[in-house]
């Protein structure tokens, strides 16, 4: 959960009440933090979500915090933005301890005690990359489950700024490229749903986990642009295509190969399709140079399916590792166990100490796959004034 700079000044052009009194503005975590610790203090990748941080000095960007403070100067507030900001802290950086306070909290029975070293927070973005292994420069990960969002380390700065990506930082302060897609699987959720009705109306058993792996498998015979058919998975609005709402949709025309293969793998690429468009700015035209991309979240569970989609879309090999479902919690774990062995930078450490050198099962895309890829996301975005005629149209 991040609690950008852009919500305040949203709140100060409103000129609500509250803003003079604000002492403190942090995110999520490190509220919790600071009700544990007492310390004021964020991760630097939690932070850049905050306002961006410079990735030479690993704290917010002075000419941006000083814009902003004379860009609010008139409202004469008696707070400046550092002022109400906690300090940045890096990977390895001792972020102060459990208080007495804070162990009632997590235990009220007393047995948990103070004392505790903890490391810096870090949002879902900071402790994805680590759990995926992706903090070094070259490498990323991709999550996708009911929304997704891809994460590239950055060699050096994107030549300009782009609405559909932001910039973040890694967990040890490395300069990110974030696509944030609001929808993801949620429609396939959906149309797996009807298939197990007509299971269930035929008497068969069912068993969720055979009818998603039967169907994700039934996609690979699907043919490479999946035979003309579109869909668009957009339960709420898509920023980066344009979209304040949402209305999924399912389109094809009389021509079209309507057939199951093809329809399951209309929704799997449906479901990557805006994940594509952003990331197209950072491969093609900003030349990003990507060695691996790690997958994890439920659209990668049917092993071998979900890798094959995303390596087409993106023209890159994905990998996907046994440990990448284990999520934040572990990647906020291994940040803590680093606290304590940060003799090694945070890449070598992962690398070295807990990854081991396993990077995973890894797909590469096919030069047919690609193709029909490309042929399927140019319809898409031909077809989408249909997906904005859909939201105008309130039913």
């Amino acid at each position: 959960m991040r609690w950008s700079i852009s919500h305040l000044y949203e709140c100060i052009l409103e000129d609500n009440e509250h803003v003079k009194d604000i002492k403190y503005l942090t995110t999520l975590a490190g509220y919790v933090h600071w009700q544990l610790t007492g310390q004021f203090v964020l991760g630097v990748g939690d932070a850049s979500g905050m306002i961006p941080v410079d990735p030479a000095t690993k704290t917010y960007d002075a000419q941006m915090v000083r814009k902003f403070d004379e860009l609010i100067a008139p409202k004469g507030y008696s707070w400046k933005l550092l002022d109400i900001l906690p300090k940045s802290l890096v990977a390895g950086e001792n972020a102060g301890s459990l208080t007495a306070e804070g162990a009632r909290m997590l235990d009220v029975s007393g047995h948990l005690k103070a004392g505790i070293p903890l490391c810096p927070p870090e949002g879902d973005a900071g402790t994805g990359m680590v759990a995926t292994n992706a903090v070094k420069q070259r490498t990323g990960n991709v999550s996708a489950g009911t929304s997704s969002f891809s994460m590239i380390v950055l060699e050096k700065p994107l030549s300009k700024p782009y609405e559909a990506i932001d910039l973040v930082t890694t967990p040890d302060g490395s300069l990110v490229a974030m696509v944030h897609c609001n929808n993801c699987t949620s429609d396939i959720n959906a149309w797996v749903g009807i298939f197990k009705e007509y299971q269930q109306l035929l008497g068969v058993p069912v068993d969720m986990g055979d009818i998603y792996t039967k169907l994700f498998n039934k996609a690979l015979e699907g043919d490479s642009d999946c035979g003309g058919l579109m869909t668009y998975n957009y339960v709420s609005g898509e920023p980066i295509t344009g979209l304040s709402e949402g209305r999924p949709l399912f389109v094809r025309s009389a021509t079209d190969k309507f057939n199951l293969a093809n329809l399951m793998r209309a929704q799997l690429y449906g479901a990557i399709g805006v994940l594509k468009i952003g990331n197209d700015i950072l491969l093609k035209e900003e030349k990003v140079k990507v060695d691996r991309l790690t997958g994890h979240g439920g659209y990668f569970k049917t092993p071998g399916v979900g890798q094959r989609m995303l390596a087409a879309a993106l023209n890159t090999p994905i990998s996907v590792m046994e440990t990448a479902g284990e999520g934040g919690a572990w990647g906020i774990a291994l940040l803590a166990g680093y606290m304590l062995n940060s003799q090694l930078s945070l890449t070598d450490y992962l690398e070295n100490v807990v990854f081991g050198g396993n990077t995973g099962v890894s797909v590469s895309p096919t030069p047919e796959d690609v193709a029909g890829f490309e042929k399927y996301i140019q319809n898409y975005k031909a077809c989408l004034p249909i997906e904005q005629c859909a939201v105008e149209v309130k039913a």
